[in-house]
């Protein structure tokens, strides 16, 4: 049996979700793995970098009420020292344009000799090369399959299943906000009607800027460029329209037509080598792959060598299937 410390670096709805998940899962990551934990990290903006060696009691971590005896520190290196994780997750908040402070949380994590993981897109776009060629000479894992379709396989796919095949492009649809929208729209409502439904749904934030301008589906593009098309694209690099000059009227006529509009993001590659990538609202036709997918379901269309096509749906993720990946990642860390 092997004992693991874990350290949480952002404790907010994600970080609790998989808490929650390790305590679920815990009979089978015994019983069929060999494996116990303890989390002995904490840090999360509102509560600091905290620390127990001999690991947070449940009712702490769902109450998020620690004990006096806590240990406090005053930034990622002290706390790694005192919490002493072999793996760290990582679930802070989204930074599109440098993917910090993420980074430096990766990049101390695999110094210290932990496995990091990360569900932070941000950190994938902007510090895939480091991380990775750090984690190499750590002989420590770097892993982020929730960064793009939440639990569903997209990086691992290709490295553990795909071998010697070859990306040629894709398309996606990768945000629920948008989709959820646009599909309120269709049904007569306004927009801003629309985005008050995905905040109810809890998908959207009080400015849904970054999902409905596009960028969010941006930089999702970019970490798929970069890990399986090896090509370093920043969401500056990608033609983006979002979905605010659509109208309800408009909407609505697409789809009796049969060819609604969806937020698209796609890339692929050119006859010279480079990476067209665009996110924009395009009509699509009913044989098109990804024309079932409704709600706050997401989708990937891959285009392959070895195959006409392959197409990957997370139907209506939430946070459990979030935390699915950031759990996943850790077996699969631990047990090489």
């Amino acid at each position: 049996m092997k004992n693991y410390n874990l350290g949480f670096i952002g404790f907010g709805n994600v970080g609790r979700a998989l808490a929650r998940l390790f305590v679920t899962k815990s009979a089978e990551l015994r019983d069929v793995y060999g494996i116990e934990w303890r989390i002995t990290g904490v840090a999360s903006r509102r509560g600091g970098w905290l620390a127990n060696p001999e690991g947070f009691a449940q009712t702490e971590l769902s109450a998020s009420s620690f004990c006096e005896s806590t240990l406090r520190s005053a930034g990622v290196t002290d706390w790694l020292q005192a919490a002493k994780p072999d793996v760290v997750f990582e679930t802070t908040s989204l930074n599109h344009e440098t993917g910090q402070p993420a980074i430096d949380y990766l990049t101390a994590a695999l110094k210290f000799g932990a496995h990091a993981i990360t569900a932070n897109k941000g950190a994938i776009v902007h510090g895939y090369d480091e991380l990775n060629e750090l984690a190499k000479a750590s002989h420590r894992s770097f892993l982020f399959e929730s960064t793009v379709l939440d639990s569903a396989p997209v990086f691992s796919l290709f490295r553990e299943t795909l071998p010697a095949v070859k990306l040629r492009g894709f398309t996606g649809l990768f945000n629920s906000t948008a989709n959820v929208i646009l599909e309120s729209m269709e049904a007569g409502r306004t927009f801003d009607e629309g985005v008050k439904t995905a905040q109810e749904l809890g998908i959207a934030e009080t400015d849904p800027a970054h999902d409905v301008d596009g960028w969010d589906a941006s930089v999702k593009i970019c970490a798929l460029a970069r890990v399986l098309m090896k090509i370093p694209m920043k969401p500056t690099d990608v033609r983006r329209e979002g979905i605010r000059s659509l109208t309800t009227r408009t909407l609505q006529s697409a789809r009796a037509e049969g060819k609604p509009y969806k937020l698209l993001a796609r890339a692929k590659f050119g006859d010279d080598g480079t990476v067209n990538a665009t996110v924009r609202p395009e009509q699509i036709s009913s044989t098109d792959p990804l024309a079932s997918v409704r709600g706050t379901s997401l989708a990937v269309h891959f285009e392959l060598d070895m195959m006409p096509g392959l197409t990957i749906t997370s139907h209506r993720p939430n946070l459990q299937s979030t935390a699915y990946g950031l759990f996943a990642d850790f077996i699969n860390a631990v047990k090489k």
